[in-house]
């Protein structure tokens, strides 16, 4: 027979309410009475209906997690990270891929806002650095937080968590002139990922700082993909050997694997002829040959922190408005000491 709510009330000795109050984290209940409702719970094998849960209360326990980003690894990541804060705190997880770029994308996002009574929304580039889309969810008093890339959290940030993606480019472009490297390009991702922007500041203010020249031709326009990496390296590679880079900053890993691929198949030996370093710390970077030098974002931890803004901001816990995380370089094999 399946145990109900009435019965993990009766053994605790509590009203209904209170247990449901258990059960969604309310804030207000007493620690004494929390372990004694979680006790009777444990003891009686208690499941609790979260989808009957939604239907029937006021309030909502379902968190959206809204993308538009080809890389799987990020993606994944992102949806753990997610995931594992709603299990904690007692919400559920509706995940929804979209077109940025498509012209219906604020309708199709406040229309889901509305029919599936979310109680928040998780946003990550380039949908969560889109006026528009923030605009048309502010209309609709949507719940959210933003995934972005930035340095400095300011007055209008609001409820945020952002990746300082300049440090992090500026640190792994360092690695490289340190190691002697001069002439050194960068492989770009897609431009309305406000990350790329960043990641290519933080490369040119790393060049000019050392006074090394940046030269136009030698940033490579690209998305974020293997084949964008692979098109790139290529392009680079088919230059005199004078006009080559003898390094590569790529704007992510996979594009970085991408680079790595298009070197070999052009029998340039990595990292003695060319070094080549991606950003993200994604399992691309462990699964190439050599493996890559890189730039270690922790994604899991940024939308696990994101999710706990959100659902204490929901909750009207006193919280954090904005987190900032500062990607750092890994180094390891794709990465050595420029050749004479």
């Amino acid at each position: 027979m399946k145990v109900t709510i009435n019965d993990v009330a009766k053994y605790a000795g509590v009203s209904i309410k209170t247990v449901s109050r258990v059960t969604n984290n309310e804030p207000s209940v007493k620690q004494a009475t929390v372990d004694k409702v979680n006790e009777a719970i444990k003891a009686l094998d208690y499941q609790p209906n979260l989808a009957a849960r939604n239907l029937a209360g006021t309030k909502s326990y379902v968190i959206g997690f809204i993308y538009d980003n080809p890389n799987a690894y990020y993606v994944i990541d992102m949806q753990n990270g997610i995931l594992s804060s709603c299990k904690d705190m007692g919400y559920e997880l509706l995940i929804h891929p979209c077109n940025a770029k498509s012209d219906s994308i604020c309708d199709e996002l406040t229309t889901m806002v509305k029919h599936a009574r979310l109680a928040g929304l998780v946003l990550t580039p380039p949908l969560s650095e889109d006026p528009k889309v923030l605009k048309a969810l502010d209309e609709i008093d949507a719940n959210y937080v933003r995934i972005i890339a930035g340095d400095k959290i300011k007055e209008d940030t609001g409820l945020a968590v952002l990746v300082n993606d300049k440090h992090g480019a500026v640190s792994i472009t360092q690695h490289l002139i340190d190691l002697g490297h001069k002439k050194i390009a960068f492989l770009s991702g897609d431009q309305h990922h406000e990350s790329t922007k960043e990641r290519l500041t933080g490369f040119t203010q790393a060049m000019t700082s050392n006074k090394l020249d940046v030269d136009e031709k030698d940033i490579i326009a690209g998305q974020y993909s293997f084949e964008s990496g692979v098109e790139g390296a290529k392009e680079l590679l088919s230059r005199d050997k004078i006009d080559r880079p003898t390094a590569i900053v790529a704007c992510n890993d996979e594009i970085a694997a991408g680079a790595l691929f298009a070197a070999r198949l052009e029998g340039v030996e990595i990292p003695n002829q060319l070094s080549i370093v991606g950003f993200e710390d994604s399992p691309f970077s462990r699964q190439t040959w050599p493996k890559l030098t890189t730039v270690h974002q922790p994604n899991q931890k940024i939308a696990q922190i994101a999710t706990e803004l959100l659902i204490a901001k929901r909750r009207s816990i006193s919280a954090e408005q904005a987190k900032i995380f500062i990607p750092e370089p890994v180094i390891r094999d794709s990465s050595s000491e420029a050749s004479n």
